[in-house]
């Protein structure tokens, strides 16, 4: 998931140098999410992994 995040914003900042502001920010947004996405699924695991080896 991060792989992808990171090739959205490959893709923002390519468009951004050959002057596609719109395409850019699309691109930029979609690779946010993702990586918002990914940080708070990590962080799910990590509680989830500790609450389940108490047990």
């Amino acid at each position: 998931m991060l792989e992808i995040a990171l090739a959205f914003f490959v893709i923002a900042v390519i468009a951004a140098v050959f002057g596609f502001g719109g395409i850019a920010g699309a691109a930029a947004s979609i690779a946010e999410f993702i990586f918002i996405l990914f940080i708070l699924l990590f962080i799910a695991a990590l509680v989830l992994g500790a609450v389940g080896a108490r047990d």
